[in-house]
This record gives C-alpha cells, sequence and structure tokens, in this order.
C-alpha cells in the first residue's frame, strides 16, 4: 500500500508523461543565481501532470472536445488524485478517463479498469467497449494498465484494502436500473484500504424526485445516491458544482440520453439539445473512515 505521503515531487518531475525535465536546482529565470526556490508542491506537481495528460496526442479529438462539459482536471483533483496512487476505475466504457488516468499513473501509480465480466456463450472473449484492443495498441501509454473482470450480481474489486481511490463516472444509474447498486457500493468499500476515497459522477435528478419516477432516465436524486453510500460505509467527505448545468431541464421523453453526447433523438430538435450541452451532474466524494485506534489493555 502507497504512502499517502507524495515524496520526492521534485525528483519525480523526470519521469513526467512526456514532459520535459528540469534539473533540481534550476531556477527561475528571474532569479539570480543563489536564491531560494520555491519547493514544489504535490498539487502543483499533480496539475502540471494533468495539464500534460490532457493535452497527449494519444487522445482522440472526440474525447478532448468533450472536456468543456466534462472538466476532468478539476473533477480528478476534487476526488484527490496523484501520479502515484492505485486507481480502480468502474466500467470506464471506451476509456474516456482511461486515456487521462493511466498515462497519468503510468510511472508512479497503478491504473485497474474495472469491466463487467462477459456472460453467455459466446462471450468469453469479447470486449464491447473495445478497451483491450485500446490499450494493446498504445502500449506507450497503456501498456502498465491492468484490466480485471467482475460479476456484477457479486462483484468483487481484487485484494481487500488494495486501492486508494476507486472512480466511476455516470454507471449509478445503470445499477440502481438493474438492482445492484447496493452490493457495487460495498465492493467499493472493501476494495479501498481505511482512509480511501469512493468519487462518484452521475445525472442529478431534481431533489424533489422521487426515486421511482426517475429510475428510467438516467438521472438520480442526490440523496439517494449518499444514502447508497454511507449505507455501505462511506462517509459523504464534500461535493461539488464542478460538473453543474443549470440548462438541464431533465425532462425528456427519451431521458437524459436526449443530450448530447448520444443525442437519441438524431436530428429532432437537435440543435435545442447541444446548446443545452451533456447533462447537470453531481460531484461526489466519499471516503472510508480509518479504522478505529484500538483500545489499550489495562494493566
Amino acid at each position: 500500500m502507497k504512502s499517502r505521503v507524495f515524496l520526492g515531487v521534485a525528483t519525480l518531475l523526470l519521469a513526467s508523461c512526456g514532459g520535459t525535465s528540469a534539473p533540481a536546482n534550476a531556477q527561475p529565470q528571474d532569479q539570480p543565481a543563489g536564491a531560494l526556490v520555491p519547493p514544489i508542491s504535490a498539487n502543483d506537481y499533480t496539475a502540471n501532470q494533468l495539464d500534460q495528460v490532457l493535452a497527449g496526442s494519444w487522445r482522440s479529438p472526440e474525447n478532448k472536445a468533450r472536456d468543456v462539459y466534462r472538466h476532468p482536471k478539476a473533477t480528478l483533483q476534487f476526488f484527490g488524485i496523484r501520479p502515484d496512487l492505485t486507481v480502480i476505475e468502474i466500467t470506464p466504457g471506451g476509456g474516456w478517463y482511461s486515456e487521462i488516468l493511466a498515462p497519468l499513473l503510468r510511472d508512479n501509480g497503478h491504473y485497474i479498469a474495472a469491466l463487467i465480466k462477459p456472460t453467455g456463450e459466446g462471450e468469453a472473449n469479447r470486449d464491447r467497449s473495445g478497451l483491450r484492443a485500446k490499450f494493446a495498441a498504445d502500449a506507450e501509454h497503456y501498456g502498465k494498465a491492468q484490466i480485471v473482470e467482475f460479476d456484477p450480481k457479486a462483484p468483487s474489486f481484487g485484494a481487500p484494502g488494495s486501492a486508494d481511490l476507486v472512480l466511476t463516472f455516470r454507471n449509478v444509474h445503470n445499477w440502481v436500473m438493474a438492482d445492484n447498486a447496493p452490493a457495487m457500493f460495498k465492493a467499493f468499500y472493501a476494495a479501498l484500504r481505511p482512509g480511501g476515497v469512493l468519487g462518484v459522477v452521475d445525472h442529478r435528478a431534481a431533489d424533489t424526485a422521487s426515486l421511482e419516477s426517475v429510475k428510467q432516465s438516467g438521472y438520480l436524486p442526490t440523496h439517494y445516491v449518499v444514502k447508497l453510500a454511507t449505507d455501505a460505509g462511506f462517509k459523504l467527505e464534500e461535493s461539488s458544482e464542478i460538473n453543474a448545468n443549470p440548462k438541464d431541464t431533465k425532462d425528456y421523453a427519451k431521458g437524459v440520453w436526449t443530450l448530447p453526447p448520444t443525442l437519441q433523438l438524431g436530428d429532432q430538435d437537435r440543435a435545442k439539445y447541444q446548446a443545452i450541452g451533456e447533462s447537470d451532474r453531481m460531484t461526489l466524494r466519499f471516503v472510508k473512515p480509518e479504522a478505529p485506534a484500538a483500545a489499550s489493555s489495562a494493566h
């Protein structure tokens, strides 16, 4: 298990994701020789690495175009990302966030993509998202990424307490529709070390909406998602409006899939839905409580 203390930040600059390293004793150009240079903080180092990865040539133009809606830098910083963490991303789909996380964690951390185990005849070697092919085609950026499979009816994500950060983007509504959300959150709790973080982003229903009224729309009430996590043992540490969209009226015939990127209605009112943009989303950071200190024995 990796330490929470981010040591040797200046040294790690030498291993940046495609960036140009500078000598450890380099001075800013406007500083005289011998002047003290403030140390590079872990937050600054992470921000620099994120900037380099987000600008990476391996990211598809289509994915980069969605940064304006998904706010990856601010979102990942809110969740406490660092390049030395072990991170499990749950059902990453085609790898929108994999294009960011896998290269970011390549040298000093560990990126794990958790995919649903194929079921049924003929699916043993099938990867509907194409994530395996994506990783295999670019070993430079994805060669150290790991893929694990899980059974959504009895999920498990590796050794208990092995992850620093579990992330899930726009997936909780799928588990709610499949009636396996409580089991998923319990598995996240088991996978994380004490003090580890669960980061959740999902489509946000109106606070007054009942679960049954929105369950099939892709939107979820925030209080319901919080309950799923707290019932599993997590504590809500903070929520953020990073991924809010006040233009989203949440009242579409085809649910959230009416909006980009799906645009399920095709050309019908396409300009209207493109002007709204992607959905209004909750962004929640939960923490697995530290284990309580053992009571000292009486003497």
